[in-house]
């Protein structure tokens, strides 16, 4: 992963859940601290970034000791857009090497380490320059781009989240198939139906 981010957006209010889910336990972790320990199986720390909004100070107090970028996105009430430029011109900054970057979510109880190393060799065998999870007939996060899409990511806006450069780029896209990315937790029954899964 020596030339690839990975930017975790955490920056919602999670109104659906009326608490920050960010902070739900599941299998003895909050969500949060889950998909932080799994990027750092594979990714330099110094590659990481987490976006937090809503709620920051409740939710950066329990990941203190983790070695990561935070970055506070101050306008995180103006859609996915915001956050995503908040982490990119972050990352940029620390890493100015990057010739790929992954974007990915918190709320994804499923993800892997591992599911994010087959998604790079993807993108390096399929020779596409955006490689994108595939779930329940969509594409969506973990996602990542190509150094070629940093300035269209950058350049998002409002509610847009990077699904808009994927559409537009169909013919430079290549999917993984993740079943499991299906199940993300915006309600309470939703976080319910996980807990009491066997």
């Amino acid at each position: 992963m020596k030339n690839t981010g990975i930017i975790l957006l955490a920056a919602g209010n999670s109104s659906r859940m009326g608490s920050p889910k960010q902070l739900l336990m599941y299998q003895g972790k909050t969500f949060l601290e889950r998909i932080i320990d799994t990027a750092l199986e594979i990714f330099d720390p110094n590659h990481i970034v987490l976006v937090l909004g809503a709620c920051h100070h409740e939710i950066s107090s329990v990941i203190k000791n983790k070695n990561i970028h935070i970055v506070i996105n101050e306008n995180w009430e103006s859609g996915m857009a915001s956050s995503i430029q908040s982490g990119m011109k972050a990352l940029s900054g620390f890493f100015p090497e990057m010739e790929g970057c992954f974007i990915s979510v918190c709320d994804q109880p499923y993800l892997t380490g591992d599911l994010f190393s087959k998604m790079l060799q993807l993108k390096e065998t399929s020779e596409k320059e955006i490689v994108v999870a595939k779930y329940a007939d969509t594409l969506g996060v973990p996602a990542l781009f190509s150094k070629k899409y940093f300035k269209q990511l950058m350049e998002l806006t409002g509610k847009q989240g990077a699904k808009k450069i994927i559409q537009q780029n169909m013919n430079d896209v290549e999917s993984f198939e993740f079943e499991k990315g299906a199940v993300d937790i915006d309600t309470p029954s939703d976080y319910n139906h996980l807990k009491n899964k066997p």
